[in-house]
């Protein structure tokens, strides 16, 4: 299972991945822009509904392990393991890829 720590920006004018950054700790984080509001888990479903379109995985196999109310979050992707996560996720980010 791999663990996928997200910075999530709600409201935005597009559902896309930014690139990483890093938190206050300097640990990187997945930027990721939604058009969801942070209204009722809006967000978080939406979130988790991108993450699996976006990696080519069932919706079933990402889980919002921590962080429901804020903004940074820990995912967790079964079925990947951490290096699968990372190559997958460079080439979305490298190609610049909006879903939605």
């Amino acid at each position: 299972m791999a663990r996928l720590p997200v910075k999530l920006q709600p409201g935005a004018s597009s559902d896309r991945i930014d690139g990483w950054d890093v938190d206050a700790e300097g640990r990187p984080v997945l930027k990721v822009r939604l058009r969801a509001r942070p209204v009722d888990g809006e967000a978080n479903t939406a979130l988790i509904k991108f993450l699996a379109k976006a990696l080519g995985v069932s919706r079933s196999s990402v889980d919002l392990a921590r962080g429901g109310q804020s903004r940074l979050k820990m995912i967790e992707i079964a079925g990947l393991d951490d290096a699968a996560l990372k190559t997958r996720l460079d080439g979305i980010v490298a190609a610049g890829r909006a879903f939605g």
